[in-house]
């Protein structure tokens, strides 16, 4: 039976969407910097591809969940019909749809896979054999926590896509207009998958790992108050300063309660804020799934324990290679695309050279004043470049040792290798 909200349901038409439909919707205008980024990322991910493909085999599926199952149902297909509208428009949705259907096709957004793998490395103890899925290897809870994890972690991304819309941003009515419906879209279809997730968790019925995802979700809403943010809630970097949490929580495994040096690397202000941010917004929710997927096979907590900090260190050293992305050689970003302004290149270098920050601060109204180019040669003459590579280094190697605890299978290979695709190695 359909439980789809009254108000998604109206959006529905007669004819259904295909993939190949949505996707066509969704890169009608290419702009000539994104063709290089295609290029870019062709020469940079046959490894990535290669080992995901290898993973999605030992689990037994060939695509993420999300792409198969959610993206494709009756609401987003039909969602999607809309965005027809938005073309052209410049909405923050057109570019999150895109980076969803392209990067699921390469194998970016394989959160839901990684999940499914440590339960697999892990395998379970004294469980119902009804519980297992025997083609996977894994048992159906933990099949449908990897499906929660997607779907939160894709309503986070297209909740960030809503706009905020003051007096006189946009004086041109049409475009008003286009920006407002534009956050309609955003903000029902993210609802959507949150809802979707939740209900899917709760029918495990499982109180503890309930308990567990929600203080994911809670660690996801605090990312978005970390240090300075502009109009339109892009983040800035900060002056260094330690950054105080306003809560006291008794939910277990507070992602920052143990934040200490890095290996080789100390925990400078740079370290520390980065981690932060990134912990928050990522790491928590991987390694919860991770530690959750563990717990609902019956494993002990120290064992979950790795579980989670391998879910951390592995989306910390895979964010260590996206904030590269931009500083590489072959790079389209000099094409003038802007990047994050609190990713690890740039925290280290104003660590090292806080006279950037005259730059940044013009952003403080709109990132859109801030000359990305200028920073991005500063940064490419620092030493930012080499602290995060370090960086990546070493949040991989973190990941590697955790895999030492589960015995050797195809599993632990698969994940060994995906780690390996990133450049941990």
């Amino acid at each position: 039976m359909n439980t789809a909200p009254a108000t998604i349901r109206l959006l529905r038409p007669s004819t259904m969407l295909t993939r190949n439909h949505v996707a066509a919707i969704v890169s009608y205008r290419r702009p000539y910097a994104s063709s290089a980024a295609a290029v870019h990322n062709s020469q940079q991910k046959p490894d990535w591809n290669r080992a995901v493909s290898e993973a999605e085999k030992i689990v037994g599926y060939p695509t993420s969940f999300l792409s198969l199952r959610w993206l494709l149902s009756d609401e987003i297909a039909n969602v999607a019909l809309h965005l027809r509208k938005l073309v052209g428009s410049n909405h923050p949705l057109l570019k999150t749809a895109k980076g969803l259907l392209y990067n699921g096709r390469n194998n970016m957004q394989a959160w839901g896979l990684i999940v499914l793998l440590i339960s697999k490395a892990a395998g379970h103890l004294n469980v119902d054999e009804m519980e297992e899925d025997k083609a996977a290897g894994v048992l159906h809870s933990q099949r449908a926590l990897a499906e929660v994890t997607e779907m939160i972690r894709t309503s986070h991304l297209v909740h960030n896509g809503l706009v905020n819309i003051y007096p006189g941003l946009y004086p041109e009515p049409v475009i008003l207009n286009d920006m407002a419906f534009g956050n309609k879209i955003a903000l029902l279809s993210g609802d959507y998958l949150l809802s979707n997730s939740c209900a899917e968790l709760a029918s495990l019925r499982n109180q503890d790992l309930v308990h567990l995802i929600s203080s994911a979700l809670r660690d996801l809403s605090e990312a978005e108050f970390v240090g300075r943010r502009d109009s339109q809630n892009n983040p800035l970097p900060s002056p260094f300063e330690p950054l105080n949490r306003h809560f006291n929580s008794k939910l277990p495994l507070d992602p920052l309660e143990s934040l200490d040096s890095l290996g080789s690397m100390p925990l400078t202000p740079a370290l520390q804020d980065w981690t932060r941010r990134n912990v928050l917004s990522a790491g928590s929710l991987l390694g919860k799934s991770c530690q959750g997927t563990l717990a609902l096979a019956g494993h002990g907590v120290e064992l979950q324990k790795q579980g989670f900090l391998f879910g951390k260190h592995l989306s910390l050293a895979w964010q260590a290679y996206l904030d590269l992305e931009p500083f590489m050689s072959g790079s389209p970003y000099s094409l003038g695309i802007s990047f994050n302004l609190t990713s690890a290149p740039v925290m280290f270098h104003l660590e090292h050279d806080p006279s950037l920050f005259e730059e940044i601060d013009k952003g403080v109204n709109s990132v859109k004043d801030v000359d990305y180019a200028k920073i991005h040669g500063i940064v490419m003459k620092g030493p930012g470049i080499t602290y995060t590579k370090q960086l990546q280094k070493e949040h991989s190697q973190k990941a590697m040792e955790v895999l030492e605890v589960f015995e050797e299978s195809d599993a632990r290979t698969a994940l060994s290798n995906i780690i390996v695709a990133m450049g941990g190695e």
